[in-house]
Formats: C-alpha cells, sequence, structure tokens
C-alpha cells in the first residue's frame, strides 16, 4: 500500500520578480512578463516566507504544485523561447500575423490559408525560414507551437512524400 505523506518542498523566489501570494492564487512579475495561477488542489498549503515559496502535501501534488511555481517564476525572470523552422518543397510558405492569430498561406499550395491560434502574451516572429516563440509562459509557448503544428498538419495525402510543415527544432 502507499504511503501519502506529507512533503515540504520550497521554490526560491530569484531578484528582480515580485510574487503575491493571495490564498491559493500565485500572481508574479518581473522583466520579462507576467504569470498567475490559481492551485486548487485539495491538501496542498501554499506559504510564502521571505523569498521562499513553502508548498506542503501529499508528494505527487506538492511536487507538481512545485514545478508549475519553479516555471512560473522562471517565466518572469528569464522568459521561455523555442525556434521552428519552415520547411516546404515546392509551394512557398508565406506567413501573416494578424493579432492573436497567424495565417500560414500557401501551405503544399492551398488557396485557403490555414490559421492558428497565438495564446495569452506570447509573441510570434517569422523571418525567411526561421521563426522564433517567445513568452513568458511556458503553457502559453507550448500551446502555441502545438496550434501551429495541428494547422499544419497534412491530410489526405502520404506524409512520407509531403514532408511540408513548421518544425520545432531548437528549445
Amino acid at each position: 500500500m502507499r504511503s501519502y505523506t506529507n512533503v515540504v518542498e520550497m521554490a526560491t523566489i530569484p531578484d528582480g520578480v515580485d510574487v503575491k501570494l493571495t490564498g491559493s492564487t500565485l500572481e508574479a512579475s518581473g522583466p520579462k512578463g507576467k504569470g498567475s495561477r490559481t492551485f486548487s488542489m485539495r491538501g496542498v498549503k501554499i506559504s510564502m516566507d521571505g523569498k521562499e515559496i513553502k508548498v506542503e502535501g501529499p508528494m505527487m501534488m506538492a511536487n507538481t504544485v512545485e514545478a508549475h511555481i519553479r516555471n512560473i517564476l522562471k517565466g518572469c525572470k528569464e522568459g521561455y523561447s523555442r525556434k521552428l523552422k519552415i520547411i516546404y518543397a515546392h509551394f512557398p510558405i508565406a506567413i501573416e500575423i494578424k493579432g492573436r492569430e497567424m495565417m500560414i498561406k500557401n501551405f503544399i499550395g492551398e488557396k485557403q490559408p490555414r490559421r492558428a491560434k497565438i495564446c495569452g502574451d506570447v509573441k510570434v516572429e517569422s523571418k525567411g525560414t526561421e521563426m522564433t516563440v517567445t513568452g513568458a509562459s511556458i503553457e502559453d509557448v507550448g500551446q502555441t507551437i502545438a496550434n501551429i503544428r495541428t494547422a499544419t498538419k497534412i491530410k489526405k495525402r502520404d506524409s512520407r512524400i509531403f514532408q511540408d510543415g513548421i518544425y520545432p527544432v531548437e528549445g
């Protein structure tokens, strides 16, 4: 039988990041942006003591909450950045960003552009065949990349032959 012992996890607040803990909501702001999250896990207690955030609760839950807190703090301090590569064989792909939506034009010769949603405060920059996705939230950066990959999924064609798309290459 498993033992559900309580553990205490600690996350250190980096210099230059301001943290506010209200109940189970953590808000952080730093040089690269802002991040917040409400933790509603039963049995997990979050408290702040100077430059440390203490998480108490069952091991699996405390580790998960502490990992989310570390991601928020790192995102506010350093930010997250991922590089993507635009690959095409015959039809050059054109990228256009309008507000919170990215339009992928001329993908495998299609007349209608494909669309991908840009999540949160993420910035997408495209230069030639290189694309950079940056933001303070690791979840928003990852979801934006997933939206781009989903939008460029090839359907009704052999994916071994048609390898056009936008692929993560670094990060």
